[in-house]
């Protein structure tokens, strides 16, 4: 990734030890992370003749202290003198800092002249910044821990979702609200915080925020379920309409009356209850609706057929922090496959790279591109428009496939790939993708 490095020299007179001060920087535009580093003579070297040898004094003559503060005057973290290095992004922090949107905008240092030489010191300080840049990343958006009906507490999850791959896992306990500030911090790996507001008459995921509302979840009538959801919006949450179809608690609320960003269309193994949501979607992708989906395994335990990260969603976002990677999936930068080591797709239109979740104009651009990695024999890709589904490759062997689809009218394409898990039975679902809508 796209790196800045800038170094601010500090001297520091003695007639300011004891006090503490600022030292202002600026974040630039689309940074992922941020690094800091500074270093200064804490110690005195003299070296005097012994009997039998040399002997090397170090004495403390400088100490100064490291903070951190946010445009809007709050203290990100602060380190004493202990740590020479501290980095920042979303979700991740050096301890005795906090994981915070890194804003652009004038932040500062913070520097506690706690002793200072005679002479004075310079302090140098290396400030790197590490930009956005769209990358695939692999996650599971619909998973349980203790807090509700899991085994597993949310750190033995996330430690659970990094081994199996997953590069971000939203924690979505029925009901049950979750702070950042109790996520455990796992490295390579974002965790979103979220709930899964759990009804008699259906259920949704409210991502990215920690308290969607402030009233208890229980509702009875419309008015107050409509409250709950557009609070959730208004908060900011990605929502999703979780496993519409499932027996027992499938979406029974008209959905034209609440707002959503996303349809779960796949929860956990490939099943006739994820058919019927995938014909859903078409319908309403068919009715001129741009609706974009997503999946989650619904995880609560390991069973011969459920798994954290089965399915996978796979998010084209700008960097790993809980707001790029819903904001992807909310302009459905996003497609599905049924496991984290599942096929990979690349798809895209035109000469400015359009993904799925994108629009181009038809008839000027009128070919997809399309690359599959990871397929098995016996797998078939096939194009899925409004009018039809078209097979355009059987594998005759595990390998990949790159080819070029030429779109004879508006409307939209979308890739599905197919697969039998065990001989004899028929094809399901390997990965299912965002479409690219042509517009004419």
């Amino acid at each position: 990734m796209h790196t800045n490095q800038l170094t601010l020299n500090l001297f520091i007179e003695h007639d300011r030890a004891g006090t503490y001060f600022t030292l202002p920087f600026s974040m630039p535009d689309d940074t992922a992370s941020f690094s800091l580093a500074y270093r200064y003579e804490r110690r005195h070297e003299s070296e005097s003749g012994v009997a039998n040898g040399r002997f090397v004094a170090r004495r403390e003559v400088n100490i100064i202290d490291l903070g951190l503060i946010a445009p809007n005057g709050v203290q990100v973290g602060a380190s004493g003198s202990d740590k020479s290095e501290i980095y920042l992004d979303e979700c991740h922090a050096t301890r005795g800092y906090s994981p915070y949107p890194l804003v652009p905008g004038e932040w500062q240092i913070l520097v506690g002249a706690y002793k200072v030489a005679a002479e004075g010191v310079s302090v140098t300080y290396e400030l790197t910044f590490t930009f956005k840049q769209r990358q695939l990343l692999k996650g599971d958006l619909h998973a349980h821990t203790l807090a509700s009906d899991g085994v597993l507490s949310a750190e033995e999850l996330a430690w659970h979702a990094r081994r199996h791959g997953l590069d971000f896992l939203a924690i979505t306990d029925h009901n049950q609200m979750v702070t950042k500030a109790a996520l455990p911090q796992v490295p390579g790996l974002t965790l979103i915080p979220g709930l899964e507001w759990t009804h008699f008459r259906g259920h949704a995921n409210f991502l990215g925020v920690e308290k969607p509302y402030d009233v208890p979840f229980a509702a009875n009538t419309h008015e107050e379920i409509r409250a709950r959801f557009y609070s959730a919006r208004d908060r900011g949450a990605l929502i999703t309409i979780n496993h519409p179809f499932d027996a027992g608690c499938e979406f029974l609320f008209d959905m034209n009356s609440l707002p959503f960003d996303c349809l779960e269309v796949w929860n956990g193994p490939m099943r006739e209850a994820n058919l019927r949501a995938i014909g859903l979607w078409q319908s309403l992708l068919a009715a001129g609706k741009k609706i974009p989906i997503c999946g989650g395994s619904d995880y609560h335990r390991d069973t011969p057929f459920l798994f954290l990260g089965g399915p996978t969603t796979c998010v084209y976002a700008m960097s790993p922090n809980p707001s790029d990677i819903l904001t992807a999936l909310k302009q459905g930068h996003a497609y599905i496959t049924f496991a984290p080591d599942g096929p990979g797709l690349e798809l895209s239109a035109g000469p400015s790279g359009a993904i799925p979740g994108d629009s181009v104009p038809w008839p000027e651009i009128q070919e997809l591109q399309i690359s599959v990695e990871g397929l098995l024999a016996g797998d078939v890709v096939q194009v899925v428009t409004a009018r039809q589904s078209i097979s355009i490759l059987e594998a005759p062997a595990a390998g990949s496939f790159h080819t070029c689809y030429r779109m004879e009218e508006a409307g939209f394409a979308r890739i599905e790939i197919l697969r039998s898990f065990l001989p004899g039975l028929p094809r399901l679902p390997a990965l299912v993708s965002n479409p690219i809508y042509f517009e004419g």
